[in-house]
């Protein structure tokens, strides 16, 4: 069994303990759905390996707590190891600790030490590590989208114990130059598919992207290649090339929106569409988020990538992101996360549900 009595930092290394690579969250889930299930005055919901907790007591606001529970392939870093107030250990950043203060936060209010101001809905998901048509949450926003209602959802990612409101969105193009396919000696025989790229590569470099405010926020907008293909030997003119281009967008585009604009910079091209996924608005301007603001303190920032936040931005739901791991220690061998940053991440949650 878990015990949630511990502080939030000794959770968090039990959390590590238990192995829970991307697709192996079983074991986990149901130990987290065991002590969650301790607690009579949350109604708990397994589907799959996704662990939802709900308080329903007739409060005007819900506020979402969503964290996964899976973590990258460990790198023998587990079990977790204590160096002085570091503790090191596969998922201690990203993301452990902050699904430890998720669970703190369960246990107070399950044992009737907390009275939250709002109603709370915990959501535990799995296979956030790998691609998205496995994601937990991704899958709950599909059936049963009613799960993820809230006034303000706070995904537990780490930030290092800072605010970052809402996401970029980013989706992914081909842009396809067509030539005509000749031998290299006879080049004039043919038409050079990747010289073609040149006018889209020279486009690109004097591309100037949007820097945008969204709910007293700043965005950074970023149109760039990220991949260039063609030729197929090395003696033939190739007919083709692709050049792949990510866009990130604000959230005060949608998708449609942003797919139209990079139409607009290649409309002389062939422009296909390869991935996409929406933005989500911060909502910094709705008062539950402002009181979420005050009660952490700091100053927001953007979040300038995209993460699971996005899971909430087309159900109109205000979203941040709110953990106490380092994201720059994320996925490495050396992965830990500050005891003391465990235990602000839990006071700053209490401060602003009393």
């Amino acid at each position: 069994m878990l015990d949630l009595d511990v502080d939030a930092a000794a959770l968090t290394a039990a959390l590590v303990d238990v192995e829970s690579v991307s697709g192996n969250e079983a074991r986990l889930a149901d130990l987290v759905e065991a002590a969650l299930r301790a607690y009579p005055n949350l109604t708990i919901e397994r589907d799959g390996n996704v662990v939802v907790a709900r308080t329903e007591l007739g409060r005007d606001e819900r506020v979402v707590l969503a964290g996964h529970l899976d973590t990258v392939p460990t790198a023998d870093n587990v079990p977790s190891r204590w160096d002085g107030d570091l503790l090191y250990g596969c998922g201690t950043s990203d993301m452990k600790s902050g699904v430890a203060v998720m669970l703190r936060v369960a246990h107070l209010v399950g044992r009737g030490e907390l009275d939250p101001r709002v109603d709370l809905t915990w959501i535990l998901y799995d296979c956030e590590e790998v691609e998205a048509s496995r994601n937990g949450l991704a899958r709950l926003a599909r059936t049963r989208p009613e799960a993820l209602a809230a006034d303000l959802a706070i995904v537990l990612e780490g930030t290092d114990g800072d605010i970052e409101g809402g996401c970029q969105g980013t989706l992914r193009v081909a842009v396809r130059l067509v030539g005509v396919r000749a031998h290299s000696a006879r080049s004039w025989l043919g038409t050079n598919a990747i010289h073609l790229a040149a006018p889209v590569l020279a486009r690109l470099a004097s591309y100037q992207p949007r820097v945008v405010d969204v709910d007293g926020l700043t965005y950074h907008e970023g149109l760039n290649a990220v991949g260039i293909s063609g030729g197929i030997a090395g003696n033939v003119i190739p007919d083709e090339c692709v050049v792949t281009v990510n866009y990130r967008f604000a959230p005060d585009r949608s998708e449609e929106d942003a797919l139209a604009h990079v139409r607009d910079v290649f409309p002389d091209f062939d422009v296909e569409l390869t991935d996409t996924s929406p933005g989500a608005r911060p909502g910094l301007d709705q008062p539950v988020a402002a009181e979420f603001v005050a009660a952490v303190g700091g100053v927001p920032r953007a979040k300038l990538g995209w993460t699971d936040v996005a899971r909430f931005g087309p159900l109109g739901i205000p979203a941040v992101n709110f953990g106490p791991g380092d994201p720059n220690l994320a996925h490495k061998p050396e992965e830990n996360v500050a005891r003391q940053k465990v235990l602000d991440g839990e006071a700053a949650l209490v401060r602003f549900l009393s």
